[in-house]
């Protein structure tokens, strides 16, 4: 199935509006955005580990039965799904696996969420970053299950159930969280009630990223509404995915950019 003409559309005028890094004004955007490049340039060797785990779930037939919460799968029409299949059509490429890890890796990593376990390749590659604790939370017992197959790292918790239930109490008990990844559910509300319930929990230092941010208009709907809150002093769109800085002091710019 080819893309919708609304995807298409949202990438034709990202293309048109993305901007070169010596454009952006910002000194914080330029070194963040300029670190992220060099980050992916020199990663080329990196976890290499890490995609073997990927390609092994890219071979695995097992069928797991998914219990969908949130917008479903534009790939996947059934609840009734292949390791393999989920894994092709439903996680980040290592491209973006890498970014979110960068960007983690820039806060203080002590305190981390990824809200949308899949089957557990983001968790991997952002605990090779975390200095404490990440807690990554997935509904589809299946797919939490699949995710702690084949020795995940310690520092990663895996949490069952609906993230709307189990996220406060994770919150309340570890106070300010440092990096934020929301990949999960891909409704307007879904993405926005877990935003507002993380807001209170962010700090200077902390970042948010946002998967799939023009996957469908309600969720370019969610991402242009989070991303004006007066909080945010910088957000990236990446296309694929929306990056959210909370820095003080400094102006409120938003930026289009390639990568």
């Amino acid at each position: 199935m080819g893309l919708s003409f609304y995807a298409v559309k949202a990438f034709l005028k990202h293309w048109l509006v993305n901007e070169e890094r010596h454009s952006i004004q910002s000194p914080l955007a330029f070194e963040i955005y300029n670190g992220l490049l060099n980050y992916s340039k020199n990663a080329v060797d990196k976890d290499l580990d890490l995609e073997e785990f990927r390609h092994l779930l890219l071979k695995d037939d097992q069928v797991l039965e998914i219990e969908d919460f949130g917008a479903g799968s534009k790939k996947l029409k059934t609840n009734t799904r292949i390791a393999s299949d989920i894994t092709k059509f439903s996680t980040s490429t290592r491209k973006f696996s890498q970014l979110y890890q960068y960007f983690c890796g820039i806060t203080p990593a002590e305190k981390v969420l990824e809200l949308g376990t899949c089957v557990g390749i983001n968790a991997r590659y952002l605990a090779r970053e975390v200095k404490g604790n990440l807690y990554s939370f997935e509904g589809a017992e299946a797919l939490f299950q699949k995710a702690q197959e084949n020795n995940p790292p310690k520092n990663i918790h895996y949490v069952l159930g609906q993230i709307q239930d189990t996220l406060p109490s994770i919150l309340s008990d570890n106070g300010q969280v440092d990096f934020v990844l929301i990949d999960a559910t891909h409704t307007y509300k879904g993405t926005k009630a877990y935003f507002e319930l993380i807001l209170p929990y962010l700090g200077a230092t902390s970042i948010v990223a946002i998967a799939d941010i023009h996957w469908s208009r309600e969720m370019n709907k969610a991402w242009e509404e989070i991303k004006s809150h007066p909080n945010i002093s910088i957000s990236m769109d990446f296309y694929e995915c929306g990056i959210l800085i909370f820095k003080k002091g400094i102006a409120k710019n938003h930026y289009v950019l390639h990568y």
